[in-house]
């Protein structure tokens, strides 16, 4: 088929705050994926970056059912799987995978190896034939790179990386077209995340299979990205392929994150321009209006930062972000400022959802 994969037509994720003796009472919603739309390519890797809190996860569990979306469109291969139910959707399942970040708190303790790989064939009846079983069994730990006397072992007996092979066997087993891999190296050693990694794009070459790779680690996304997406508080700010975006990135929130990536250069590291972000992630639950990074920004200009959203729009082929000043900010028009954090201010009727200390609301 042509075509991408994956499409994400403006995802929404939102949980709703409860109150009340018996939390019956919606007081207001953590908006954690705020609109998202993004494609994936066949046989691609789209990675996913930004801070811990933006809303990676959430996006990635959402795109695969595992939480309920609030609304959006979900396409696989055309389908959208929010329509199906039942055993329509069971089928699509087959076709979408989970790698989590902690390879030992997502296997079962208690179960072996081949007891946690027979578990997803079981789960679609696909484990009727012992022999077939077994042989595919085999197959699978040889593709992650691991003996068939794994088989009779148990989580606690491996490594983190072999534990990691494992998770990722068990994504395999089903023969998908899509795995979300979620952190997939940030538990490991830093020697072992190469060789993972290495894994991945093996796998990917061999079947075909298309990523979508969430980490905070840019290093590691520029290794296996064939595109990337940055993330801020629930919604992309910028989109490009992997070299475009750590050549040139756009928006003052990619280029604070990539001026805060270490250069082995000492020379280069010492005269480059560092950005340095203020405060804290806000709130998703109380998203700052207009621009959501005008708290943080540099660059932000009064007024039009606070009360206006940007627009997502495409600056280079490509290549697109959803900043205001984009090209005053290249032109050098605007210089960075520092950004005064205000710690509190008046609470407003509008902010009753808001965490308070006081007669005060705690500001984003």
């Amino acid at each position: 088929m042509t075509g991408p994969l994956v499409e994400i037509r403006d995802l929404k994720v939102h949980f709703p705050i409860k109150s009340g003796v018996v939390f019956d009472r919606t007081v207001g919603f953590v908006y954690a994926v705020d609109g998202v739309s993004l494609s994936i390519e066949r046989a691609q890797t789209y990675g996913l970056v930004g801070e811990s809190g933006c809303g990676k996860t959430t996006f990635g569990r959402g795109l695969l059912r595992l939480v309920e979306p609030t609304s959006g469109e979900i396409l696989i291969d055309g389908t959208d799987i929010r329509a199906l139910q039942g055993e329509a959707l069971r089928r699509q399942r087959r076709r979408m995978q989970m790698v989590f970040q902690d390879p030992l708190a997502s296997l079962d303790p208690r179960q072996s190896v081949e007891s946690l790989l027979l578990e997803g064939l079981s789960a679609h009846g696909l484990d009727g034939d012992k022999s077939a079983t077994a042989q595919r069994l085999r197959e699978t730990l040889d593709a992650v790179g691991m003996s068939p006397s794994a088989l009779r072992k148990y989580p606690h007996e491996f490594s983190g990386g072999q534990r990691q092979r494992i998770g990722i066997a068990r994504a395999l087993i089903l023969g998908p077209d899509l795995i979300v891999a979620d952190e997939p190296v940030s538990a490991l050693d830093v020697s072992i995340q190469a060789q993972v990694l290495n894994l991945l794009e093996d796998l990917q070459g061999s079947l075909r299979l298309t990523y979508l790779v969430i980490a905070h680690d840019l290093a590691v996304v520029r290794h296996i990205a064939d595109t990337v997406g940055v993330m801020y508080l629930g919604a992309l700010v910028e989109e490009a392929a992997s070299d475009d975006l750590y050549a040139a990135p756009l928006h003052p929130y990619t280029r604070a994150l990539m001026s805060a990536v270490p250069v082995p250069d000492p020379v280069v590291e010492d005269t480059r321009e560092r950005i340095l972000l203020t405060g804290d992630l806000p709130s998703p639950a109380n998203p700052p209006s207009g621009c959501r990074f005008h708290t943080r920004c540099p660059w932000a200009q009064p007024t039009r930062c606070r009360d206006e959203r940007p627009v997502w729009r495409e600056m280079r082929p490509g290549h697109r972000v959803a900043c205001h000043y984009v090209e005053e900010i290249e032109a050098g028009l605007i210089k960075p400022h520092e950004v005064e954090a205000e710690l509190v201010r008046p609470r407003g009727p509008a902010e009753s959802t808001a965490p308070v200390l006081g007669d005060f609301v705690i500001a984003p």
